[in-house]
């Protein structure tokens, strides 16, 4: 029996850079889910439990600081489930406030793809010590 794939959600308002990513993510055999607004993101979050999220700050109807907040106050699993921000807001402000909500990765946009793959692999290799 194989494992399942590694779920990822991106969550970013932007068509083009949602389907970027997806198409550049899914490529390396991980399964893709994407939500194009904050809401949409925290749905998908409950319903799917994603081994990781990417999430852009700057989206409609719930920003990325809400679902982040929503995630850490309320998780919808017990494991830990790393959050990737990937946002073009790169003041010093923001990456404090990302470190407060417990954020686990912050890249600031415009980012190379191998960035976010470098990421996405990173927190994949400190799941097993955050989930024992």
């Amino acid at each position: 029996m194989s494992a399942s794939p590694i779920k990822i959600l991106i969550a970013d308002d932007e068509d083009v850079v949602l389907e970027i990513m997806a198409k550049k993510i899914a490529s390396q055999n991980y399964e893709v889910i994407t939500a194009k607004d904050g809401l949409e993101a925290w749905g998908k979050i409950v319903s799917e439990l994603p081994d990781i999220i990417l999430l852009d700050l700057s989206m409609p109807k719930m920003d990325g600081w809400a679902v982040l907040s929503k995630l850490r106050h309320d998780p919808p699993t017990k494991r830990w489930q790393p959050v990737i921000i990937i946002s073009a807001q790169n003041e010093l402000e923001n990456f404090r406030k990302g470190v407060d909500l417990e954020a686990d990765h912050y890249l600031t946009k415009p980012c190379q793809m191998e960035d976010v793959l470098k990421a996405i692999r990173l927190m994949l290799s400190l799941v097993p010590q955050r989930n024992t």
